[in-house]
C-alpha cells in the first residue's frame, strides 16, 4: 500500500492524464477513472508505480461511490487526495449550444465535484492531510461570452472550494481549486466553434505544467491555483480595478473582423 494516495476523474486524457503520470512518478498510488474505460486501463500499464483503475461517469452517484469503495480496497480505506479534473466544454453563442449539451455541462462540472465529494469524504476523513483540489477556470473571473454556461459551472465550482475551505478545515481537510486559462488539451482544441478569445489569450498551458499546479495545491496552503502570468495579472486587475473587467472581457472575446 502507498503511503500517499489521489483519486482522480477525468483520468483517461488531458489534464487527469497528465496529473496521474506526474504523482505516480513521485511514489503516489493512483486511481483512475474516466467514462473511457479503455483509456485508464492503457494508461495503467503505462505507469510505473502502484495504480487502480475503473470506468466511471461522475455525474452517477452510486457508481461514484463504488469507485471510491474500489479505490478504498486498493489504499486501506483511505485518500490523500481526491482531484475533480473531469470536465467538458461546448463553445458556442447560446443558440449554437443544444440545451441538453448546456446541461450536460453544468452536470458534468459542478453536479459531479459535489457528488464524488460526498463519496469520497469517509476516506478523506481517515486520511491525514487529506485534500480535494477540482478544476475551476479562468472563466470564473468573470463570465465568457459564448461559453456563459460553462463559466457558471465553473463560478459554481469556486463558490463551493470556497465555503468548504472553510467549512472542512475543522475536520484537518484542506480543499482547493485550480483556475487556468485555456489548455492544450482536446477539450479546447477540437471544439467546432473556438472562441475569438482562444486566439487572443492564447493556448498557452500544457497538461503537464497543470499537473504540477495540482502537485502544489495538494501540498500547499493557498484556496485558488492561478495558472500563468496572464491570468494573475487580470485577476489583480479585476480585484483592484473592477470596472476594467467588463472592457477587457469584451475585448478579448471580440472577433477580429
Amino acid at each position: 500500500m502507498a503511503e500517499a494516495s489521489i483519486f482522480i476523474t477525468g483520468a483517461g486524457s488531458g489534464i487527469g492524464r497528465a496529473t496521474a503520470r506526474y504523482f505516480s512518478e513521485r511514489g503516489w498510488f493512483v486511481g483512475l477513472y474516466d467514462v473511457n474505460a479503455s483509456a485508464v486501463a492503457e494508461l495503467a500499464e503505462e505507469l510505473s508505480g502502484p495504480a487502480c483503475h475503473g470506468q466511471l461517469d461522475v455525474t452517477d452517484a452510486a457508481a461514484f461511490e463504488a469507485a471510491v469503495a474500489d479505490f478504498g480496497e486498493h489504499t486501506g480505506g483511505q485518500m490523500t487526495a481526491l482531484f475533480n479534473c473531469a470536465g467538458v466544454m461546448t463553445m458556442g453563442g447560446l443558440d449554437q449550444v443544444e440545451l441538453a449539451d448546456q446541461v450536460r455541462t453544468i452536470r458534468v462540472n459542478f453536479e459531479a465535484v459535489v457528488i464524488g465529494i460526498y463519496a469520497a469524504l469517509p476516506l478523506l476523513r481517515h486520511s491525514p492531510d487529506a485534500v480535494i483540489v477540482s478544476m475551476s477556470s479562468a472563466s470564473a473571473f468573470y463570465g465568457v461570452p459564448e461559453l456563459a454556461v460553462y463559466s457558471a459551472s465553473k463560478f459554481a465550482v469556486r463558490g463551493l472550494t470556497e465555503g468548504l475551505s472553510i467549512e472542512l478545515e475543522r475536520e484537518g481537510i484542506r480543499v482547493a481549486d485550480i483556475m487556468p486559462l485555456y489548455v492544450n488539451t482536446p477539450l479546447v482544441t477540437e471544439q467546432k466553434n473556438l472562441l475569438a478569445s482562444v486566439d487572443r489569450l492564447g493556448n498557452h498551458h500544457s497538461p503537464e505544467e497543470i499537473a504540477e499546479l495540482v502537485w502544489h495545491a495538494v501540498h500547499g496552503k493557498r484556496v485558488h491555483w492561478v495558472a500563468g502570468w496572464r491570468l494573475r495579472i487580470l485577476s489583480q486587475l479585476g480585484r483592484y480595478l473592477p470596472f476594467l473587467e467588463r472592457p477587457i472581457m469584451k475585448r478579448v472575446s471580440r472577433r477580429q473582423r
